[in-house]
């Protein structure tokens, strides 16, 4: 028993806890906010983020605000993400579908070289609407935390839904062609 009380498996212990408890804040810290996905399936649609970044291929800056009155399925990606790359030519495809229906994709660059995202619009021929977030500063107000994510955004500016990873025919279907019947 004097053994157990002993100061050297005491301070063991509180060093075995103290870590336990960094590496459990440092999880929680770094772990991306969800409160979309919470409200989204509480029946909530809040409002979207009213990003501002540069348009990446032309001047000046875009914003979510610009394209109110549309549906946007706002995508975040980088050039140098695989499933990004497998995603792209759906996003074209359905860009094309949506545009003369009053609803756009618009792509959001992330943590990546213009040259190189370029290169990646250039390859894939993309023509929808493109940002540049080059410090991924407007992630966290969407949470995301890996590439490619999906948020679609009604003709109000509220959110709608969200995928985590790449998207597919039935994402559109289920979640952006309803909303192209909804008034403004």
């Amino acid at each position: 028993m004097n053994r157990l009380l002993s100061p050297l498996p005491v301070v063991v212990m509180v060093g075995v806890v103290a870590l336990l408890g960094l590496l459990a804040y440092g999880v929680v810290a770094k772990s991306p906010d969800r409160g979309i996905e919470a409200a989204l399936a509480s029946g909530e649609t809040p409002p979207a983020p009213d990003i501002r970044l540069p348009r990446l291929g032309s001047d000046g800056e875009g914003s979510l605000a610009d394209y109110r009155g549309k549906v946007v399925v706002l995508n975040y990606w980088a050039s140098w993400c695989e499933p990004c790359r497998a995603e792209s030519p759906l996003l074209q495809r359905w860009h094309e579908r949506l545009e003369p229906r009053g609803a756009t994709v618009l792509g959001v660059d992330v943590l990546d070289a213009t040259p190189d995202a370029q290169k990646f619009i250039d390859e894939f021929d993309l023509s929808y609407p493109m940002l540049k977030d080059g410090d991924g500063d407007t992630q966290k107000d969407f949470g995301v935390a890996a590439y490619p994510e999906t948020v679609v955004i009604d003709r109000r500016g509220r959110l709608r839904a969200i995928e985590r990873g790449p998207v597919d025919d039935a994402f559109f279907e289920r979640h952006v062609v309803p909303l192209l019947e909804e008034p403004a």
